[in-house]
């Protein structure tokens, strides 16, 4: 019985040794652990179309909306707004203004109503998708409002951190909220959100990368790399072309749309895998620019 119990109560010891170093372990990293929960995958894209884009608007939400038609928030104080854009022409069919003292942020479609969030404030708008005209608006528990989109049962949201947030959309309550990691560090500055066969893709501010993220755990699936998009841009004469931002799908073709703040132009892009290996510290580098300058 004594060695019975002795076995038992090494076990427990083992078991509580583990649970400890896991949770050292994760605090000493951000609350991240250094394995990853899916093998992660590396993309980038090519140009399979071009579209018109308006050069003044500073694209913080973009979304498809069927027939060949996009719903856009743009943001700026005295400049933001919520837009029905032709896609083909890149006209601007519906524009509803907002107020000067707003910021507008994320966007999301969900059954007839856009939900937008905004900057530096926990309160986001309802309106028509027919019209844009405003039918109400709501309080969020966010941090802050950067990134909306939905899968068509709840919304998911950003707020500039490293947090993915699932959202109730009759009571705006958090359902549940995750801290996105890669190689045990935190992705900051999660913006614009876009839910894409399944996935919630994200750009992350101040660069060229989309992260693919599992909506059920928020393991990190794979990023896709879109520098040759500025690239191009830049050789065109755009210098000092601002950041990407901006990724819609249309689910019926399987289109995927991406633009950046104040971009003449909207590309529909095809994904498809890098064969060669990714270099230790080139993502971190090109998409985790604020861990990698303190690591």
């Amino acid at each position: 019985m004594a060695s019975f119990c002795s076995s038992v109560s090494m076990i427990l010891s083992a078991s509580s040794l583990i649970f400890s170093l896991l949770f050292i372990f994760s605090n000493n990293n951000n609350n991240c652990f250094a394995f990853q929960l899916h093998e992660v995958s590396y993309h980038m894209v090519n140009i399979v179309n071009q579209f018109p884009h308006d050069p003044q608007a500073y694209t913080e939400g973009l979304l498809y909306g069927g027939n060949d038609t996009l719903f856009e928030s743009t943001g700026l104080f005295g400049e933001s707004s919520v837009r029905k854009v032709d896609l083909l022409t890149g006209r601007v069919e519906e524009l509803q203004k907002m107020d000067d003292s707003l910021f507008g942020e994320g966007l999301t479609l969900l059954g007839e109503r856009l939900f937008q969030v905004t900057l530096s404030q926990k309160i986001g708008f309802i309106y028509d998708h027919k019209n844009l005209s405003r039918l109400g608006t709501f309080n969020h528990e966010m941090k802050d409002g950067w990134g909306l989109a939905t899968d068509g049962k709840v919304l998911f949201g950003s707020d500039g951190s490293s947090t993915l947030y699932q959202i109730d959309p009759q009571t705006f309550k958090v359902v549940s909220k995750q801290v996105i990691c890669y190689k045990g560090q935190q992705v900051q500055l999660l913006n614009e959100l876009e839910y894409v066969n399944g996935e919630i893709w994200a750009n992350v501010y101040m660069t060229d990368c989309i992260i693919r993220i599992s909506p059920n755990d928020g393991g990190v699936l794979g990023w896709i790399l879109l520098q040759n998009l500025r690239e191009e841009l830049v050789e065109e004469g755009n210098i000092g072309i601002e950041v990407l931002n901006g990724i819609a799908w249309d689910g019926e073709q399987n289109r995927i749309f991406v633009t950046g703040k104040l971009w003449p132009k909207l590309y529909e892009v095809n994904v498809f895998p890098i064969k060669e290996a990714i270099e230790e510290g080139v993502i971190e580098q090109l998409c985790l620019p604020m861990t990698y300058r303190f690591t």
